[in-house]
């Protein structure tokens, strides 16, 4: 059986496109928030400021959530999944996560129907 290191940081396999699936959790109730990607240089920029950091795929560059909106997520702890493919940042939301108007991006289910509460009105904040 393998030592495990507790002082050593798990090494993430950001895989062949250089990202890692991140889901945003409240730290406090566990609400699902949102899922976003991160690079190494997202996740270096959380570990060092403690605001949750992002890769935007459709940008093509790091983002800063909450960088224009204010909303920004502060991280209380990042978890690494079995395969370290995956992270969890578990996070104190500052008004709402979802570019909707919503606290978490996923205020809806498959059939349509709405489940998710309203916290800010895009149109004011973008």
């Amino acid at each position: 059986m393998s030592e495990v290191d507790a002082d050593a940081d798990v090494t993430v396999d950001f895989g062949e496109d250089g990202l890692v699936p991140a889901i945003a959790q409240d730290a406090e109730d566990g609400e699902v928030l949102m899922l976003a990607y991160v690079s190494p240089e997202a996740l270096e920029r959380t570990r060092e400021t403690g605001e949750a950091h992002y890769y935007s795929r459709s940008r093509e560059e790091l983002w800063h959530k909450g960088g224009s909106s204010g909303h920004t997520q502060t991280v209380e702890e990042i978890r690494v999944d079995c395969d370290a493919d995956t992270l969890l940042y578990l996070v104190d939301q500052s008004v709402g996560a979802c570019h909707t108007g919503h606290r978490s991006c996923f205020h809806r289910t498959i059939d349509g129907e709405h489940v998710g509460e309203e916290v800010f009105d895009p149109d004011e904040v973008y």
